[in-house]
């Protein structure tokens, strides 16, 4: 009888390729996705989305909820997880409203505003995802390092409309030919 390593057991039961990988980080890329829209928005408008921010807390902090309850099987680690979610993000989502208020809102332009925003919004789910998974967490640094990434994109966006055109003329001058074969 052979005998048959741990390795091979863990490594058969995983499956491979990178489109479940992509599956299981789905709902993370979903939300880095639709903050950046955000900010986007946000950034070429020039007026804060009202609402739209408040929605991904919520999402977020539904999330958090979902996924520390899987984790826990006891009923009392379940409440505890329900009250610290609940004023955790309550107290960002009153954060982001005072952001928002008109008093305070005129001391901010449309993209700082965004920005703002954003970067409470990463700092909640940063701040949760200590707490709950480490998943999350990293969804948090991803959300916090776009900030500057966003604002860095809007000073460079010309630039970087160059580069790609000067790319894109390189690509289609040195492309290969195609012999027709006869």
């Amino acid at each position: 009888m052979t005998e048959i390593d741990s390795s091979d057991l863990r490594s058969s039961n995983r499956p491979q390729g990178i489109l479940p990988w992509l599956g299981a980080r789905l709902p993370y890329l979903v939300v880095l996705i639709l903050a950046l829209l955000g900010v986007a928005y946000t950034s070429m408008s020039g007026r804060p989305l009202y609402g739209y921010w408040e929605f991904l807390a919520v999402a977020i902090g539904l999330a958090c909820v979902a996924i520390g309850w899987r984790k826990t099987a006891d009923k009392a680690a379940r409440k505890q997880l329900l009250i610290t979610q609940s004023l955790h993000w309550l107290a960002f989502l009153i954060a982001m409203s005072i952001l928002l208020l008109p008093s305070v809102n005129t001391f901010l332009n449309g993209p700082a505003t965004g920005l703002a925003l954003m970067l409470l919004l990463a700092l909640g789910t940063f701040v949760a995802g200590v707490h709950v998974s480490s998943e999350i967490a990293v969804l948090g640094i991803a959300l916090a390092l776009t900030v500057p990434a966003m604002a860095w994109l809007k000073q460079s966006a010309l630039m970087l409309v160059l580069i790609g055109l000067v790319i894109g003329g390189f690509a289609v001058a040195f492309r290969p030919q195609r012999s027709n074969g006869a």
